[in-house]
């Protein structure tokens, strides 16, 4: 089976996987692992992460429902990775629109990320082992959002223009989960 596929299904009679159907049954199987990902999502939202656990949710930077800070998107122009798991707030699924928001702090600056659940490419809790991969929906028009400051309760925050760093790397980054594997002990089959 290809490692691309999501769960391990695999589609398309050729390839040794499912033969091809009439019935979206790959549509299906994803739709269901997004809920697995919203009901994780929600949980972690309601009662907090149970110890060890920790989420990393991959998507779509050029979505044009995604609300990123400028800077942000310079650094990751197509696809970034946001882990959750000592210091984030405000996490929530909007059913009605569709979309995930979380705070984060990015260089010691509180920023509120808003993600359309269709522009997640990938979901993991290395705790247990979980991967989910995703194929982001489609949009015609990218539109970029002029960030704004998100009110924390502390002090007023510098404006992120302002700041002089070297020219961010276009390089897309992969984080390796085998680091957040547990060792020893039998492995699964």
């Amino acid at each position: 089976m290809a490692e691309d596929d999501v769960g391990g299904i695999s589609g398309g009679g050729d390839e040794g996987g499912m033969p091809n159907s009439l019935l979206p049954y790959d549509r299906w199987i994803e739709d269901a692992y997004r809920q697995v990902m919203a009901r994780a999502i929600n949980h972690a939202a309601a009662d907090g992460l149970p110890e060890g656990h920790h989420f990393y949710i991959t998507f779509r930077t050029d979505d044009p429902g995604t609300v990123v800070p400028k800077r942000m998107l310079a650094q990751y122009p197509q696809e970034m990775t946001i882990v959750l798991q000592h210091q984030f707030w405000d996490l929530k699924i909007d059913e009605e629109a569709q979309t995930l928001s979380v705070g984060l702090s990015f260089g010691s600056v509180p920023t509120t990320l808003v993600v359309p659940l269709r522009a997640i490419t990938g979901f993991a809790d290395p705790f247990v082992r979980l991967v989910l991969r995703f194929t982001p929906g489609t949009e015609d028009a990218v539109e970029i959002v002029d960030e704004s400051p998100v009110s924390s309760g502390k002090a007023d925050m510098q404006d992120e223009e302002a700041d002089t760093g070297p020219a961010p790397d276009p390089t897309p980054q992969v984080v390796s989960l085998d680091a957040f594997r547990k060792r020893g002990g039998s492995t699964p089959t």
